[in-house]
């Protein structure tokens, strides 16, 4: 714990994953999974790794807002951080300058998440654990200092906070034993991306099947007709009692949101994923109350921008699903907040992963959330997208649909250097090679 801080790296990393519409959807038609990747050193050569998670074009803008925050980091001893981490966040959330920037969303709040993803990181592996490690053997007292709770206390109080994880504490050591054996349930978005031909569609579908996944997401919002007719190949191929959810990626106004998603009832689906604006929490409030008579949630999540955003999305009843992300939000610290706040109000969390990195980071915040907040399975699963994987050090392992604990110390976002190098915009040999 006596690592100081001497060094922060930042480099634009992209994946051309367009070429193939990897990722494509209603409003994101050809996206690059990127990252801006964040490599701190210490005095002592341990090093920590993170992330934030990009389309492609502006990773160039989150790189020089990490730059813009290595000054507060760089020279912290770890111990300084992680005795005081809600200080830590707020120091780095709170620059009087830099705040008007968001405050706390945006680029600069994408930025504050790469970075406080590396120092999490730094943290686990110093202690040899994997961060869902760390975090879940932490005293409830520690996990509540890392808490930033400004804006937040009228839901959530740093006592009600302490009084959740206290009494989480009964049978937690059943429930670990138990993700160790069996592991956090899962659903796949790799089958039904938007720019997907049939054939692909059900080629994907027949495999995932086989191959034990039970909970399917289909994203939508582009062209009803169509949408109805590949909502018919899906639960066609997938059969009447596996899950079925749908993600229109923020496609419509509130009106249409209703009567299209009310077109798709017939399909039965669990819910629907960011129907209108991220930002229309009051919009979504009115989505929720028009569907729930046909049995449809709401869930939204992954541009989010801060926890005062979710707290007002679960005062309003405005989403049925809480959709965590490991980048848009103030990593670790932040999305502690988010859980919380949601096992008061009842709500399960099914967080957004897929992209680059996502799954490897998010799998350690839902383990936690498991074992020592929620205790609770029931409606909950962590989104899984099998794209990148073989790029980090420690990739996710999925055994029957359901994701395995990380062994190694760390929050599992080190990529491979080799990669990290190959794909570096816009040096990197796969661009180079992309231009001509």
């Amino acid at each position: 714990m006596l690592h100081k801080i001497i060094n922060l790296t930042v480099r634009d990393v992209r994946f051309p994953t367009s070429l193939q519409q990897h990722g494509s959807d209603a409003m994101h038609s050809d996206p690059d999974y990127s990252a801006a990747y964040v490599v701190i050193d210490t005095d002592l050569g341990l090093k920590g790794f993170g992330l934030t998670f990009t389309l492609g074009k502006g990773t160039e803008i989150v790189v020089c807002a990490v730059e813009a925050l290595a000054g507060l980091v760089i020279g912290k001893p770890l111990q300084e951080i992680v005795s005081d981490f809600r200080g830590f966040y707020r120091l780095l959330t709170s620059d009087s300058q830099m705040r008007w920037l968001g405050p706390e969303k945006g680029v600069i709040h994408l930025a504050t998440a790469a970075v406080l993803n590396a120092v999490w990181d730094l943290w686990a592996r110093a202690e040899g654990k994997p961060l869902w490690k760390l975090l879940v053997d932490m005293d409830p007292k520690q996990i509540v200092s890392c808490i930033d709770f400004r804006y937040i206390t009228d839901v959530l109080t740093e006592e009600e906070a302490l009084d959740i994880l206290v009494k989480a504490q009964e049978g937690r050591q059943q429930r670990e034993n138990q993700m160790l054996k069996e592991g956090y349930p899962a659903y796949t978005t790799s089958c039904a991306w938007l720019g997907y031909p049939d054939q692909q569609l059900q080629q994907l579908c027949t495999d995932a099947l086989k191959n034990g996944w039970s909970k399917f997401k289909v994203k939508v919002g582009a062209d009803l007709e169509d949408d109805k007719r590949r909502c018919r190949l899906i639960r066609q191929m997938i059969g009447p009692n596996n899950t079925l959810m749908i993600d229109a990626n923020q496609r419509w106004d509130v009106g249409e949101a209703i009567s299209w998603v009310s077109s798709l009832a017939e399909f039965k689906p669990l819910w629907i994923e960011e129907p209108t604006s991220p930002d229309d929490i009051l919009g979504h409030a009115a989505i929720s109350k028009a569907l729930a008579p046909l049995g449809i949630g709401v869930a939204t999540g992954e541009q989010c921008h801060n926890r005062v955003m979710f707290k007002q999305f679960l005062q309003a009843s405005a989403l049925q699903f809480v959709q965590i992300d490991s980048c848009r939000l103030g990593s670790v610290n932040e999305n502690l907040a988010v859980l919380l706040m949601a096992h008061k109000y009842q709500v399960p969390v099914c967080p957004h992963a897929g992209g680059v990195g996502l799954c490897e980071l998010v799998q350690h915040l839902i383990l936690f959330d498991y074992i020592c907040v929620s205790a609770n399975l029931h409606n909950r699963m962590c989104e899984y997208v099998n794209h990148l994987h073989e790029h980090f050090t420690s990739p996710v392992v999925i055994r029957d649909a359901h994701y395995l604990p990380p062994k190694d110390p760390g929050y599992s976002c080190e990529m491979v250097e080799s990669s990290v190098k190959r794909h570096q915009y816009p040096e990197g040999e796969v661009w180079k090679l992309h231009r001509t």
